[in-house]
């Protein structure tokens, strides 16, 4: 079969070998897939890891190896890690699975990814899509559960104030998600082009260079993935305010955390969430996702595809199998 894999280099595999499911498993057939950051940050060494790439995708359940045949024939979106299932595991006996110390994750690591004809996921982590969601939307089922993990983590009143630094695929969806659940939002960000996207939506946007740093908000959600992102938001949390870091800051120089202590502030760390209750946000039609869309490349094409990834404009770059 045909497969982008990561094995020093990026390469695109004609001859790869088909997975075979194990107990419990399913083999899937992939028809869309979507480009990470995360992919892109592997292919420079992130976690080390080697193999099939590519955690986001929708595909048709062609076998299972199980005695629960359901989903057979059904199309579906899979979480992206599974765990040991110990009874002794505390993760997963809360399906927490990517907490788990012994798990697998999709494209990223023990496990091989969907950048492939085919893949294999466990039955359990499988979640069928919802007939009036085209695959375009469900291929962003992964990104849209991480930002409902914020309203999982975190009951934002109804008179709480709300803003999302970063205009990129993160924030965007993050932005998306949280006007979705009708929470009083702003979009900070850098390009008109990309908050137009949000402000056609219904979401109120500002440009950056536009926003006044005052410590009156109650939510500041950090999406820039840079510390004067990071520093930014902090000015902006209120005394008491909870700060939400939805990117990977690596710090590359010193900054003051003191605030954190003065303003009393909480720091939450927020990554993934979970498939059911984005999927019934996809399902509601609350949001429209094809606007993030930069561009749809076939899987013969993929090695130009994670180049059109790179480009600064890029927000979305999806490979159809």
């Amino acid at each position: 079969m045909k497969a982008i894999v990561f094995d020093e280099k990026l390469k695109l595999v004609n001859d790869y070998e088909k997975p075979v499911p194990q107990k419990g498993e399913a083999l899937i057939r992939v028809t869309l897939a979507g480009i990470c950051n995360t992919d892109y940050e592997i292919t420079k060494g992130y976690m080390g890891y080697k193999g099939i790439l590519g955690h986001e995708a929708v595909g048709i359940v062609e076998e299972i190896n199980g005695g629960d045949k359901s989903l057979l024939g059904k199309r579906v979106v899979s979480e992206i890690s599974y765990g040991c299932k110990s009874p002794e595991c505390p993760y997963c006996a809360e399906k927490l699975y990517r907490h788990c110390p012994d798990r697998h994750t999709l494209g990223i690591w023990r496990k091989d990814g969907c950048f492939a004809e085919y893949f294999t996921m466990p039955v359990d982590v499988l979640f069928e899509v919802p007939d009036n969601v085209p695959d375009e939307q469900a291929v962003f089922v992964e990104p849209l559960a991480a930002a409902c993990e914020i309203t999982e983590q975190l009951h934002i009143k109804p008179f709480q104030k709300v803003i999302v630094l970063g205009d990129g695929k993160l924030g965007l969806i993050a932005a998306l998600t949280l006007n979705a659940q009708n929470i009083d939002v702003t979009l900070v960000g850098k390009h008109q082009n990309k908050l137009d996207i949000a402000k056609k939506q219904g979401l109120k946007t500002k440009l950056l260079q536009d926003l006044q740093v005052k410590k009156e908000w109650d939510v500041v959600v950090e999406a820039t993935g840079s510390i004067s992102g990071f520093e930014t938001a902090l000015a902006l949390t209120k005394p008491r305010g909870v700060l939400v870091l939805k990117s990977t800051v690596a710090a590359s120089k010193e900054f003051n955390l003191a605030p954190v202590v003065i303003d009393e502030i909480t720091v939450l760390g927020s990554r993934c969430g979970q498939f059911a209750p984005a999927l019934r946000l996809l399902k509601s039609q609350r949001i429209d996702f094809k606007p993030l869309i930069s561009a749809v490349y076939g899987v013969d094409d993929a090695l130009e595809a994670f180049e059109k990834n790179k480009e600064k404009d890029t927000l979305k770059v999806l490979l159809k199998f």
